[in-house]
């Protein structure tokens, strides 16, 4: 072996043995941590303002839900109590209380979830600046080794005293190239979870974006509450009299139309049976959402309906916009399409199996009785805005009244819709 080969090999196999133990225990101090929980990252400044503004809107949401809690469960011992003017009134104020706070609620979430995606991207950018480093120190490595790889195994003995030495220098490059390895899956791991976070960072984007929705609808049905409280005032002229006056209307068109409903089904079925053709077909995708699945604020016998006083919920109310839509849940033939006025509309339709649906509250009936309409198809507009045709008295809102009845019985609807 000439000189400077000899000089150049054993430069190389010291920088192997002064390097390499620095850049292992640089990983397993650095590298191997960041590994474990997220907080642990990067002690930066950043992420330190950012955890601590993110905790701040965890407690800023915590403080909400408390008073949430407490408005209702005012809401629920005023509806317990006999019903009047007043504790209606008090129920609606309370309602609209809760409602700013769910508004208050819901901005307070974006905000933390805005946070959240901040933070998660500083991250990225952190860990992405690590792995490129602890690239560049496995370039280092791997071509130490490639260099050692050149060298004979002859030479390799010459540079070495004894066989013991040899043996030893052997047992060093075998570890140094299981520690390359375990460097080499530990950033493919690394990689693994940015690219993780880097999908979890897309799906808070979304949930913005949906709280924002939300947010805007909750605006809505504020505006929605504290209408109802004014026009509730204005039928009544402020008189408990007047005020069950109505409440005495309301019960009596309901059970109105729960007669005519289960006469009325009677009647076209038994109609349908005479028939040798346009028999009942039963849908392949089950029932389907009348108008688009959203917030449902009374559900089937709901304890808390507000005027459960006079009558049982035999449905679910779903929030709609005025005019929204309504289309068939499953196809039938419409055995009732009730135009009530001033007073509530609703359409009812039969199906196959001994099901029938009834759509309540609509502002505007586009079917007629013994049509057949098909699954999907428009049959109505969504109402229940207090004041406007086909709402009735004493309504909550515009949303949909909608029913499930199963041999003539009313029965929950959730258990029906996807």
């Amino acid at each position: 072996m000439n000189k400077n080969k000899k000089i150049i090999f054993i430069t190389i196999l010291l920088g192997a043995m002064f390097c390499l133990p620095v850049f292992f225990g640089y990983f397993k101090l650095t590298i191997a941590p960041a590994l474990g929980q997220q907080d642990n990252y990067s002690q930066s400044p950043e992420i330190s303002d950012l955890n601590k503004q993110i905790q701040d809107k965890k407690n800023q949401i915590k403080q909400i839900q408390d008073k949430q809690a407490q408005y209702t469960q005012t809401i629920q011992e005023k509806q317990a109590e006999k019903a009047s003017l007043s504790n209606q009134l008090s129920i609606l104020d309370n309602q609209t209380a809760k409602l700013e706070l769910d508004i208050a609620s819901t901005q307070t979430e974006i905000d933390r979830l805005n946070l959240e995606i901040k933070r998660t991207q500083a991250l990225i950018q952190e860990k992405q600046a690590q792995i490129d480093k602890e690239k560049g120190q496995v370039a280092v490595a791997l071509k130490l080794i490639y260099q050692q790889d050149r060298t004979s195994t002859l030479e390799i003995l010459l540079l070495n005293n004894s066989l013991s030495d040899f043996l030893d220098q052997v047992k060093y490059l075998e570890d140094v190239n299981r520690e390359i390895g375990d460097s080499v899956d530990a950033l493919k791991q690394y990689k693994s979870q940015l690219d993780g976070e880097e999908a979890a960072l897309v799906q808070n984007n979304k949930d913005a974006v949906a709280s924002k929705n939300t947010l805007e609808e909750n605006k809505q049905a504020l505006g929605l509450e504290k209408m109802d409280k004014n026009y509730l005032l204005e039928q009544t002229n402020n008189s408990e009299r007047q005020y069950q006056q109505l409440l005495a209307q309301a019960k009596q068109e309901q059970l109105q139309a729960s007669s005519d409903i289960t006469n009325i089904e009677k009647k076209v079925r038994e109609k349908l049976s005479r028939l040798s053709v346009n028999k009942l077909v039963v849908d392949e995708n089950g029932f389907i959402w009348p108008v688009p699945k959203n917030f449902i604020s009374a559900y089937f016998h709901d304890p808390n309906y507000p005027f459960r006083y006079i009558f049982e919920h035999p449905a679910i109310d779903i929030r709609a916009s005025q005019s929204t839509p309504v289309r068939a849940a499953a196809s039938g033939y419409v055995a009732q399409a009730h135009n009530g006025g001033m007073g509530y509309n609703y359409i009812m339709i039969v199906h196959a199996n001994g099901l029938a649906t009834v759509y309540g509250h609509v502002s505007k009936i586009l079917v007629a009785n013994d049509e057949y309409v098909a699954q999907g198809q428009i049959i109505a507009l969504s109402g229940g805005l207090p004041g406007t045709p086909g709402a009735g008295p004493l309504t909550t809102g515009s949303h949909l009244h909608f029913e499930v009845r199963l041999n003539g019985i009313p029965t929950d609807p959730l258990n029906y819709l996807p």
